[in-house]
């Protein structure tokens, strides 16, 4: 991810699929947050992976499930989207201007 921060033009950025629970799980936030990072938005309150824990739990997945978050760059948010057996929940975090 060696972009300068804002080069991402409007649509999908990253697409990944993690397992709902365990080690793994853990990296989408840290993911999330790199990612957000070089978009602009300001991630010191660690705020995106709390924001990832609660897309999963809306999701509802059961053990051994895979969720699916997907981030998108849409003007001057970052939509974050979480999936899981037909399930979606989304977030939108605002970029820096």
């Amino acid at each position: 991810m060696s972009n300068s921060a804002g080069a991402v033009r409007n649509g999908l950025v990253l697409r990944l699929s993690v397992p709902a629970a365990g080690d793994l799980r853990a990296i989408a936030g840290e993911i999330a947050a790199k990612l957000a990072e070089q978009l602009g938005v300001n991630t010191g309150n660690g705020g995106l992976p709390a924001a990832l824990d609660d897309l999963a739990r809306r999701v509802d997945p059961g053990a051994g499930d895979q969720i699916a978050f997907e981030f998108s760059k849409i003007d001057r948010e970052l939509k974050i989207e979480a999936r899981c057996h037909g399930r979606a929940s989304q977030a939108h975090v605002p970029l820096a201007s």
